[in-house]
């Protein structure tokens, strides 16, 4: 892939997974993909820039830069991609789920044949002191836009104020929605939750802002020196049309959650005595 097709303004990225175990999604990438595109673009004159940064600039100013995030915080970061980037003098932005810190991923669909750990918060503040940023994906990883004004309102300011508690009023600025869901609606909570930033799906409206802003997944058919995010010519057009599907179609993850929970619920009822 030619770098001259990179963008000259500054985009944002999404990776989910590097590395690990295998699944049956397409959030995996491998770290051997990972190292290969950031140090492509790399030695192409790019640079990463800080939430703080980012949140500083101009939207769509000519600039060599983009932000680079992870959703989940998974651990396998702290072993495959977080070392890559820092030989490379990159840094990241990596949105956590407040109450999985340190546990498994017991709140997706499992992908794998075992569940997969998150970061722990001795690991968050090891690589937050080495210049790593980390955000909200959320309390619980539930899709806001199905949720009433109170669960919403739950999850985004439980999440903020776990996250400044442990690491400071700066990683209180963003919030990344899960799934990519937001409406004006959320849009407004996470206004009022102290959120200056926020990262939906592929599309951004211009209608929510700064709190409203589009990125690019990354996902394991990404495979390129250049990943579909970066680049502005036919193929990247292809590949954000592509990833905007994929990422709608994350609708059926949560679907599935909720039957799960329905059918818990259920099964919990029938075993209960009545009272």
């Amino acid at each position: 892939m030619a770098l001259a097709a990179l963008t000259t303004f500054p985009s944002v990225l999404c990776y989910h997974r590097i590395g690990g175990p295998l699944e049956l999604g397409v959030t995996r990438v491998g770290r051997s993909v990972f190292a290969r595109q950031m140090t492509a673009v790399a030695r192409a004159g790019w640079q990463t820039v800080s939430l703080a940064e980012f949140a500083g600039q101009t939207p769509h100013a000519a600039r060599r830069t983009f932000l680079l995030t992870f959703d989940d915080g998974y651990a396998s970061l702290a072993d495959h991609a977080y070392p890559v980037l820092a030989n490379l003098g990159f840094t990241a932005t990596t949105f956590v789920i407040t109450d999985f810190v340190g546990k498994t991923n017991t709140w997706d669909v499992r992908y794998t044949w075992n569940r997969l750990p998150h970061l722990s918060w001795p690991e968050i503040a090891h690589w937050c002191a080495r210049g790593f940023d980390f955000a909200s994906h959320g309390a619980t990883h539930r899709r806001l836009t199905w949720l009433d004004n109170s669960a919403i309102a739950t999850e985004l300011v439980g999440s903020r104020d776990v996250l400044t508690a442990r690491l400071g009023p700066d990683a209180g600025r963003a919030i990344a929605y899960p799934f990519g869901a937001v409406d004006a609606r959320v849009v407004r909570h996470a206004e009022s939750a102290g959120y200056e930033l926020g990262f939906g799906g592929v599309k951004g409206s211009g209608g929510g802002g700064r709190l409203h802003l589009g990125r690019i997944p990354v996902y394991s058919w990404d495979a390129g020196d250049v990943p579909f995010g970066l680049r502005a010519d036919g193929l990247g057009a292809l590949g954000r049309i592509v990833a905007h599907a994929a990422n709608r179609c994350a609708v059926g993850t949560s679907i599935m959650r909720g039957v799960g929970f329905w059918v818990s619920g259920v099964r919990h009822h029938s075993l209960t005595p009545d009272t």
